[in-house]
């Protein structure tokens, strides 16, 4: 018997829709996978700052300055005439004012604060004393001037207890004739030339003897006395002073003791317009055979009857508290500004009142109205420098001197 294979049977759709339930099945016991939905962007918040209120800023304290100077303006009346002297004072007090002035401008522009309040003295002894009176001047900061010795004495006589300083800005005046503790010698007085001069001598110049020739006029002592007292105290008695007084230019006595192999330092120290011509000429005859250093007295800057020729072949020496670089910035920016604002060109006077407005100005700013400190604070100005010393009684004097010497025909600052 032949057995036949039996053919499968053919599913049914029931079967269909087992293999469809087993899928579904499968399918929901798989792990379901949700959209994730990302949460909305939000802004960081910002941190709080808490804006603190700006301090007002505290103007700075205002400085008053008194100025009493010689305009005598009553001449301007109808009427009434300058004379030669009163009109001299007059434009000498206006340029050291617009000097002063500008200086001041300059300050204010940086910050600073000041009220300026200018006198008239008249160049009238009387009137200086009487401003001392006014209760205006006398509670300021800053009181500068009188400009003339006996105006000046005048004025601080009264003013004896005052704690403010008093300037005394153009006069050279020994602070002994003043005597008042609280002023401000700005011009160093004669001493201090002599002073300078015996230094220089004593540590750059090697010599043993100094030559003085005296006119015969007391004036000489001025300047002599200082000068031998600082050379006997520099040199502890290795330098011998030799005192002669000369008459009609006869050196004779003198040329024995001329050394030709080492300069013979000399001193001069009148202004004596006949003695210094006389004097000066056998001096110059002199030194064709003898090395000689002439030193002479401050004034001699200013006379112009001595010859420039005669005094370079004296190698003269003579000391100055006035030295204008006018090739220097600073003091070409001056000029152009004086210029600027007044239409002329700066005199001397105008050179020491914008110097001494710079250096008292600044020292108000600084010590909130107060000027002090001035021992430690030097000063490089355009017409000088300041180095204060205080003398007890005296007040305060600047003792900045600058050694000159003739070359080229013309006076040069001895570096």
């Amino acid at each position: 018997m032949i057995s036949v294979r039996n053919r499968l049977p053919q599913l049914s759709g029931n079967k269909r829709l087992i293999f469809l339930g087993i899928a579904l099945l499968v399918a929901a016991c798989s792990p379901k996978v949700r959209p994730v939905v990302a949460p909305p962007k939000t802004e960081p918040e910002k941190p709080v700052v808490k804006v603190e209120p700006k301090p007002k800023p505290v103007p700075p304290r205002q400085s008053t300055i008194a100025m009493l100077l010689p305009f005598a303006l009553d001449h301007l009346n109808p009427g009434s005439n300058y004379t030669d002297i009163s009109l001299k004072q007059a434009n000498i007090a206006l340029d050291y004012y617009q000097g002063f002035k500008l200086a001041l401008d300059s300050l204010i522009a940086l910050g600073y604060n000041y009220k300026l309040q200018v006198y008239d003295t008249k160049g009238q002894t009387p009137q200086a004393h009487a401003l001392a009176y006014n209760p205006q001047i006398r509670p300021s900061d800053l009181i500068v001037g009188p400009i003339f010795p006996d105006d000046l004495k005048a004025f601080t006589s009264v003013l004896v207890g005052a704690r403010k300083p008093i300037v005394s800005p153009l006069a050279p005046a020994a602070p002994a004739t003043i005597n008042n503790q609280n002023l401000v010698t700005v011009i160093p007085p004669l001493e201090y030339h002599a002073w300078a001069t015996a230094k220089y001598i004593n540590t750059r110049l090697n010599t043993r003897k100094i030559f003085v020739l005296k006119s015969g006029f007391t004036e000489d002592n001025d300047y002599i006395i200082p000068f031998k007292n600082t050379v006997d105290s520099l040199s502890k008695g290795r330098i011998q002073v030799i005192q002669t007084t000369i008459v009609r230019g006869r050196l004779s006595l003198l040329e024995s003791q001329f050394t030709t192999d080492s300069p013979n330092i000399i001193l001069m120290p009148s202004t004596n317009q006949a003695f210094l011509t006389v004097t000066m000429r056998t001096l110059d005859s002199l030194a064709k055979k003898y090395p000689i250093i002439l030193f002479g007295h401050p004034s001699w800057e200013k006379f112009s009857f001595l010859r420039s020729e005669v005094l370079q072949r004296l190698r003269t020496h003579i000391t100055s508290a006035d030295v204008v670089n006018y090739k220097a910035a600073a003091t070409i920016n001056f000029q152009r500004a004086y210029h600027k604002n007044y239409h002329i060109d700066p005199s001397e006077y105008a050179f020491k009142g914008f110097d001494q407005g710079m250096y008292f100005g600044k020292l108000l700013g600084a010590n909130n109205g107060d000027v002090k400190n001035l021992t430690q604070s030097d000063f490089d100005g355009i017409n000088n420098d300041y180095h204060f010393i205080k003398k007890p009684g005296v007040g305060y004097i600047n003792t900045h001197i600058n050694i000159m010497d003739y070359r080229y025909y013309e006076l040069r600052k001895v570096e």
